[in-house]
């Protein structure tokens, strides 16, 4: 295969031979499989299952719904703990084996904050929702606005949302790092 083939030669950057290039694309394979799947999950999984639910029966649509995200979410964060992994394995092996990548400490930070707010998710809110869920046979927007399960359920649910937006933006900003290397 001719250099060109990987990066080498025309005009691109010399410090990426054909190893750093492969380092490279596994770090942006992992980040687009974590930040997509999140983007993809929030934006068109979540809103199909309950809308087809729902339109199947409100009420237990409702809590199928949920069942059913909660366990996209739990695979979701087993994916992201793997896609961290692999990018901050292959980020050090970038640093390591070639010319240092920019600002390297603040995008293992960053990867470190997106992984810390995927576990606090992950490992702490979610089966918290999944408890109170659980001890239910109805939607939780069939409890009285005072019900303190309802209350319980919605303040997680906010952090649980904050968490994975947060991600979600550090997703982007390691994109944006990465699109300027």
């Amino acid at each position: 295969m001719p250099a060109e083939a990987f990066g080498e030669g025309r005009g691109g950057n010399e410090n990426y031979n054909g190893e750093m290039l492969v380092l490279r694309y596994l770090y942006v394979l992992a980040l687009v499989i974590w930040l997509g799947g999140m983007v993809v999950a929030g934006a068109i999984v979540a809103p199909s299952i309950f809308v087809v639910l729902e339109r199947w029966n409100a009420d237990e649509g409702r809590v199928l719904g949920g069942a059913v995200f909660g366990e996209v979410l739990r695979r979701l964060y087993l994916l992201g703990y793997a896609m961290g992994a692999v990018m901050f394995v292959v980020l050090t092996m970038k640093r390591l084996l070639g010319p240092r990548p920019m600002g390297y400490g603040i995008r293992v930070g960053i990867i470190g904050a997106m992984l810390a707010f995927s576990i606090a998710s992950g490992r702490f809110v979610s089966p918290r929702v999944e408890a109170i869920t659980s001890q239910l046979n109805a939607p939780i927007t069939s409890l009285p606005e005072t019900d303190a399960r309802r209350i319980e359920f919605n303040r997680l649910h906010g952090y649980s949302s904050w968490l994975l937006g947060l991600t979600v933006f550090g997703g982007l900003a390691l994109l944006w790092w990465e699109a300027q290397e």
